[in-house]
């Protein structure tokens, strides 16, 4: 399949530019796309001109040819949402949006006009859903190549009955254990008894 040869280069290309790791830290990364993952793609994406629409469109067809039975997208000035059922599961990721006040300066510290402060706004735009649909695309194939099931690479953006996602339930549980230092061995117990 040539889109899956195509994906898993690009997938690799990134992960040996960056050693992909995924940031598991933040609460808002377990209800967000992963921000290593982001900072990854900064560099992947950050000349784009693949219009934000034609992205959207690229996720859906991707959900779409990986199973999923509904789909949905929508935004605010600080965060666009992707929600999606597949196996009977529904899905919500939220991608981040910068604020445009973020890019009153240059990289260099000098102010922007408005028309140039417009344009770099709406290339972060554009990077942040190219990087979401390479996010996308990745997490499924390996999902499909049987690395990870579909469950366990999209967990933490489960929709649980009380509208939270998994991540946000699960990560004060995550905190508090951390914080007790109680956790259990890296490497349970064998079967044997031997501890």
């Amino acid at each position: 399949m040539i889109g899956a040869r195509m994906l898993s280069t690009n997938f690799h290309l990134c992960a040996e530019g960056e050693k992909l790791y995924l940031d598991w830290s933040r609460l808002d990364a377990l209800t967000t796309m992963p921000l290593a993952c982001m900072r990854m793609m900064s560099q992947y994406a950050s000349e784009t001109h693949v219009p934000v629409e034609r992205s959207k469109g690229e996720i859906e067809r991707i959900l779409r040819r990986y199973g999923a039975e509904s789909f949905m997208h929508g935004w605010d000035r600080l965060k666009a949402v992707v929600g999606f059922d597949i196996n009977g599961r529904r899905y919500r990721i939220v991608l981040p949006m910068p604020d445009t006040q973020s890019f009153r300066l240059t990289e260099t510290g000098r102010a922007r006009v408005k028309s140039s402060m417009d344009a770099a706004y709406e290339q972060a735009i554009r990077q942040r859903w190219r990087a979401m649909a390479l996010w996308i695309k990745a997490v499924l194939e390996a999902a499909e190549a049987g690395i990870v099931t579909l469950e366990e690479v999209l967990q933490p953006f489960t929709v649980l009955p009380n509208g939270q996602t998994a991540g946000q339930w699960l990560a004060p549980q995550i905190e508090a254990a951390y914080q007790s230092g109680r956790m259990p061995p890296l490497l349970p117990a064998g079967r044997g008894g031997d501890e």
